[in-house]
């Protein structure tokens, strides 16, 4: 790591994995992005010199882009890009798919990725350096039923992340994704009070894979899908 605070850019910042990573990369600066200002607060407190709430809809292009310009603006220079803005649904088969249930995973998990790279990424370029670390999913490294929509929605992150990684390692820039299982949050023990959680994965801990992957000692790992499971 650099004796230098770094600028990391959180999406999805205000969820439960958001909070974690922000935690995790506690001495940083951080830009936390998320599409609403309260639930950043909520989790974060206000503004600060090294702490800047960026409030955007990263379905929106021009939103992406403004964020990323606060981020210049505020701190000169971005060096970390953590995709964690996402969703799931399931409980429909693949004939049985409704657009809207495609667009809304579609959108969550692809195209809020694209449109925060297609921001940051050339700003990472301009210094030659930077650091992207994605999101997906361990299921979306096979089908399952009831579960298509999300499993292809998330397995774009994966192929998106290899063409980057073969895209820019030559540029300095380092794309690499996560594939959690489960990920231990208030809401997943709600949904599903009959499993034990401590088969699923700490917010935490997946937190401090993804710090790795965009620490120095992954310079040499490009295009990475790397599994973080849990107990189960």
């Amino acid at each position: 790591m650099s004796a230098e605070p770094r600028v990391v850019m959180i999406t999805g910042a205000a969820g439960n994995l958001g909070r974690a990573v922000a935690r995790a990369f506690a001495g940083e600066a951080l830009v936390l992005v998320g599409q609403h200002r309260d639930a950043l607060a909520a989790a974060f407190g206000a503004d600060s010199p090294q702490r800047l709430l960026a409030v955007a809809n990263l379905l929106d292009q021009q939103q992406a882009d403004r964020a990323v310009r606060a981020a210049i603006d505020r701190f000169g220079r971005l060096d970390v890009l953590c995709n964690l803005a996402g969703g799931f649904r399931m409980g429909q088969a693949v004939h049985e798919t409704s657009d809207a249930n495609w667009s809304f995973l579609f959108d969550l998990n692809a195209r809020t990725l694209l449109n925060a790279v297609r921001a940051a990424v050339p700003r990472m370029l301009e210094r030659g350096s930077g650091k992207v670390v994605n999101v997906s999913a361990f299921s979306a490294l096979k089908g399952a039923a009831q579960m298509g929509a999300y499993t292809a929605s998330k397995a774009v992150v994966i192929r998106l992340t290899e063409a980057m990684a073969a895209e820019l390692r030559e540029r300095g820039v380092n794309v690499n994704c996560v594939l959690p299982t489960i990920i231990d949050t208030p809401e997943n023990r709600r949904a599903m009070p009959q499993a034990d959680p401590a088969k699923w994965v700490a917010a935490d801990d997946l937190a401090a894979v993804v710090r790795f992957l965009a620490s120095d000692a992954a310079r040499a790992i490009h295009g990475a899908a790397i599994p973080v499971t849990g107990l189960s």
